[in-house]
């Protein structure tokens, strides 16, 4: 896997929590086995990410049926004291695709902030 790095340094800018929960955010019903696919992550590291997401408060889940719908706790500050400031709201914002033919600035319905 060369992602454009130096043969011996791989290093990416996002991490595979943050993959997991862009995911998610686009898409609350996905299903794990998704997520593993376009994260290129197994279905066991996924469902690991999402226990961590879960405890640490950023992501709660429901059971409909057979499936789980997700919910992102997007007024939660990030982790890191490095990255002390934004919101989760913030950072999926500027992660997650928005679609070509809706308004650039409009942020996804997912991931709006929370009414002030």
């Amino acid at each position: 896997m060369d992602y454009g790095a130096e043969a011996g340094r791989q290093w990416t800018f996002l991490t595979n929590h943050a993959r997991v929960l862009v995911q998610i955010a686009r898409d609350p019903g996905i299903r794990v086995r998704d997520i593993a696919d376009r994260c290129l992550l197994t279905e066991r590291a996924v469902q690991r990410i999402i226990t961590d997401l879960e405890q640490a408060g950023y992501l709660s889940h429901e059971r409909r049926g057979r499936t789980n719908h997700y919910s992102v706790t997007i007024a939660k500050q990030l982790r890191h004291p490095a990255d002390a400031g934004p919101t989760v709201a913030e950072l999926l914002n500027a992660l997650v695709h928005r679609p070509a033919d809706g308004p650039q600035d409009a942020a996804p319905t997912a991931v709006d902030s929370p009414p002030q």
